[in-house]
């Protein structure tokens, strides 16, 4: 997945607080609490399916390419992805959670979205990367500032940027630059696409009951329901600044 080159990096610190509460426990110590170590399992389950779809999506993408230079540089992102599920995968069993048992529960979901939004061209398919995928990060950072250190580490560190966001700007910007009115065909499909993918985040929260007692303030430190609706104004704002980088008003 990608991390927005705008975005503040959710490491639970910043220049006046310091973790408080599981934010600055280690895993150990955290995962005593039955209900937040169902949190994280179903939280490193999303995370790990869709580190996976992004592996198929972009190797399905890379057939879309114009020129053998965009296959092979989607070729090296793919990589990017599966490792990142890879490291998920270990985690998973390291702390005795079936891998596949935990990502099942968010599969449909995650499969529905991304046939709901399968690109037409080879710049839809950069914009949803870029945007589908920025919107994701956004969200698992905004969780990231709640959960233990060693959790929280694992999970900034798949986010980590595969350099898909970069190579998106500078492909979609140079379209838009010989042709205009490419332009206003991508900021509607930008704008489909951060619709969907905050209906699915919210719907797949609200159908696993651990994940949604985190976000409300249930086992997580800090978070309630006017939290909430703020990370959500947050992702969206950032959304903003994505869609002006590639040139598309949101």
């Amino acid at each position: 997945m990608e991390t927005p080159d705008n975005a503040t990096p959710a490491d639970g610190t910043d220049a006046d607080t310091s973790p408080t509460g599981i934010a600055a426990e280690d895993w150990a110590t955290a995962s005593a609490e039955p209900q937040y170590r169902a949190a994280v399992i179903d939280l490193l389950g999303a995370l790990a399916y869709g580190e996976l779809a992004a592996f198929e999506r972009l190797a399905e993408d890379a057939k879309l390419a114009p020129s053998l230079e965009d296959k092979a540089e989607l070729a090296k992102m793919a990589s990017a992805e599966f490792h990142h599920f890879e490291r998920l995968r270990d985690r998973l069993a390291a702390v005795d959670a079936e891998p596949t048992a935990a990502m099942e529960p968010f599969a449909k979901a995650l499969d529905d979205f991304h046939r709901q939004t399968a690109p037409s061209d080879w710049l839809e398919g950069l914009v949803k990367a870029y945007v589908g995928d920025s919107i994701a990060s956004d969200f698992y950072r905004e969780v990231a500032a709640r959960l233990d250190l060693d959790t929280r580490a694992l999970v900034l560190a798949v986010l980590d940027d595969t350099g898909h966001g970069n190579f998106a700007v500078e492909k979609v910007r140079a379209a838009i630059d010989a042709d205009p009115r490419v332009g206003g065909r991508l900021a509607l499909w930008a704008r489909r696409l951060m619709g969907e993918a905050l209906s699915q985040a919210q719907r797949v929260v609200a159908e696993r009951d651990a994940l949604s007692t985190m976000l409300v303030g249930g086992v997580a430190d800090g978070f309630d329901l006017a939290e909430v609706g703020r990370m959500f104004s947050r992702i969206t704002e950032a959304h903003t600044k994505r869609m002006a980088a590639l040139g598309l008003a949101a």
